[in-house]
């Protein structure tokens, strides 16, 4: 049976350019998205226009069970799930505190730190009882600090972050090797950054900062996430942080564009 990529969130950017590295490097990527059949369908048929093998599931993290029956399904169908690629997001906008309802608050974190529980819970022990497999979860500015208007969000991410530090104490001597991987900046994807800035704002950012990679390029984002999940035992990374070159000083980015 062949090794399995799952991902957990592969929209166009990250999550799908991961799900199609993984898918070059030999891998069966497993793509699953909560909406979007025809995006779904397109990075599937890239993958296997390119020699790779690929399937697509809709998926609500959210929904109770939906995680752990995608796991079951593709253990018993398709391979072993040798990498798990958490890529959810939680970014609901800034809101003021009196804007942010319970509703909305709990919502972010089933989505960034509760759907990555699940999700661990159903793989994890199925990797440590292989002796390997690596879990890849994308986080964001907001598990590192909290800005204003983000309490939602910054909540949930940093809970996200907490929960990477005690699977990795768990699961790490036993051969699963946990990376928490900070996107500390725009995203070059118009399926989510650009949908959440509307195209015009997302045009002007990219004019500005994509002609000089002021972005992040999914692509070389994927081969960041190929490589820590092939590093040799001895020198795992457990988290890193990633930014274009023009966002090196954390504190002041040229854009106020929070992810």
């Amino acid at each position: 049976m062949d090794k399995v990529c799952l991902v957990i969130g592969a929209g166009a950017g990250i999550g799908g350019t991961v799900g199609a590295r993984f898918a070059a490097g030999g891998y069966h990527a497993v793509l699953g998205r909560r909406s979007d059949t025809e995006g779904l369908d397109r990075l599937v048929s890239d993958i296997r226009a390119a020699g790779g093998a690929a399937t697509g599931r809709l998926l609500n993290a959210v929904e109770p069970g939906e995680i752990e029956a995608l796991v079951d399904e593709v253990e018993r169908d398709v391979g072993p799930i040798h990498a798990l690629v958490y890529n959810i997001g939680a970014q609901i906008g800034d809101r003021s505190l009196p804007e942010t309802s319970a509703k909305v608050f709990e919502r972010c974190w089933r989505m960034a730190t509760f759907g990555l529980f699940r999700a661990a819970q159903a793989v994890c022990p199925l990797m440590a009882a292989r002796g390997s497999g690596t879990v890849l979860v994308t986080a964001s500015t907001a598990a590192m600090r909290g800005n204003a208007g983000q309490h939602a969000h910054a909540a949930a991410m940093a809970g996200r972050r907490m929960l990477c530090q005690t699977l990795n104490a768990e699961f790490a001597p036993r051969g699963v090797h946990i990376a928490h991987i900070v996107i500390d900046g725009a995203v070059d994807a118009p399926d989510t950054l650009g949908k959440m800035l509307g195209p015009e704002r997302f045009a002007a950012l990219r004019s500005m900062k994509g002609a000089d990679d002021g972005l992040l390029l999914p692509e070389h984002v994927a081969e960041t996430y190929w490589h820590i999940a092939h590093q040799h035992r001895s020198v795992w990374t457990h988290e890193l942080d990633l930014r274009a070159w023009t966002d090196q000083a954390w504190w002041n980015h040229a854009t106020d564009t929070r992810i």
